[in-house]
């Protein structure tokens, strides 16, 4: 009960940080640039921090060698989620400037900010490992394919037709990701002063990413969030494909295919980040390609509230196994 009440907890102290971000916003406190300049600066400077120091701090070489079996499960379901996603894209025909956020909304959990403190007070310290697997699966599946179909799902007409940027291919958080790796498997010392400031770097994505997305709410007006059609079909492959295709795959691997049996503190691990919100920060990387903002803030916000009663639901679910 407990864990459930720290969960829960957790949901509403994201709840109370966007009304911040809309609440200063009505008042004036912030320029009309305001945003924009936040969206830099977790871009290209705190995102690669967070995740550099997050894989350094959670992940060692042991741990991750000896997890890389439970890697095609969480693989396979990101493929899986991209195939659907696709195909619900063209059946529903979703808009240019959407495409890529219903895709990364299915697909991608805000793992890291939500998942990661949840996982921590429903199953404790001891579920860690398991949490990294399906981290790493939704960082690399984020940074390496889901941003880049929102770079290029744009309503920006001077961005279509140009040439292929092969800076997309390696956005600043893929490349802090790819840099810890490299300190990670080369045993590379980081100086105190460094991960220090790197740490406090890092931990300014959350609030910052909250806070735009209350700016983001103020701009488009209470009224934004709703359950449209495209919105609707989002979410309810967010909180119920994703989570049974993962169970699904559990079961078809171990009793079909007669790969290694996961632990139930693996299976219940996978279950509840596959559940989790949409990414925090998918209103700013959609700002970035010039896309339909107000919608990617909508999925963010409705996702995060939702999640306060999808949690309890997987929750007793997950209770008898």
């Amino acid at each position: 009960m407990e864990a459930f009440i720290s969960s829960i907890g957790s949901i509403l102290s994201i709840v109370l940080i966007i009304a911040l971000g809309y609440i200063l916003k009505e008042k004036n406190w912030f320029s009309d640039s305001f945003s924009g300049n936040i969206s830099k600066l977790i871009m290209n400077i705190a995102l690669p921090a967070s995740i550099f120091v997050s894989v350094l701090k959670y992940l060692t070489l042991k741990s991750l060698l000896s997890l890389t079996g439970a890697l095609v499960y969480t693989f396979s379901s990101v493929i899986i989620g991209y195939i659907f996603a696709y195909i619900l894209v063209k059946i529903l025909n979703v808009p240019i400037g959407r495409r890529g956020t219903f895709i990364n909304t299915v697909v991608n959990a805000n793992t890291i900010f939500i998942g990661l403190p949840l996982n921590i007070a429903l199953f404790g310290n001891e579920s860690l490992p398991y949490f990294l697997v399906y981290y790493v699966t939704n960082t690399v599946s984020t940074w390496a394919f889901g941003a880049i179909l929102i770079s290029n799902d744009t309503n920006d007409k001077q961005k279509q037709g140009v040439g292929f940027n092969w800076k997309k291919l390696l956005p600043p958080p893929l490349l802090g990701f790819i840099v810890a790796l490299i300190f990670l498997v080369f045993s590379i010392p980081v100086p105190a002063f460094i991960n220090s400031t790197l740490s406090y770097l890092g931990g300014i994505v959350t609030p910052l990413s909250l806070i735009y997305i209350g700016i983001v709410l103020h701009n488009a007006g209470l009224k934004s969030i709703k359950f449209d059609r495209d919105t609707t079909f989002a979410l309810l492959g967010r909180f119920i494909f994703s989570p049974v295709v993962m169970l699904v795959l559990i079961k078809f691997g171990s009793d079909v295919l007669g790969l290694k049996d996961l632990s139930t503190m693996e299976i219940k691990t996978f279950i509840v980040q596959s559940a989790a919100p949409a990414l925090a920060v998918l209103p700013i990387l959609v700002n970035e390609a010039k896309g339909d903002v107000e919608y990617a803030t909508n999925v963010v916000t409705t996702s995060t509230i939702l999640f306060a009663i999808v949690i309890p639901i997987i929750t007793t679910l997950l209770a008898g196994m």
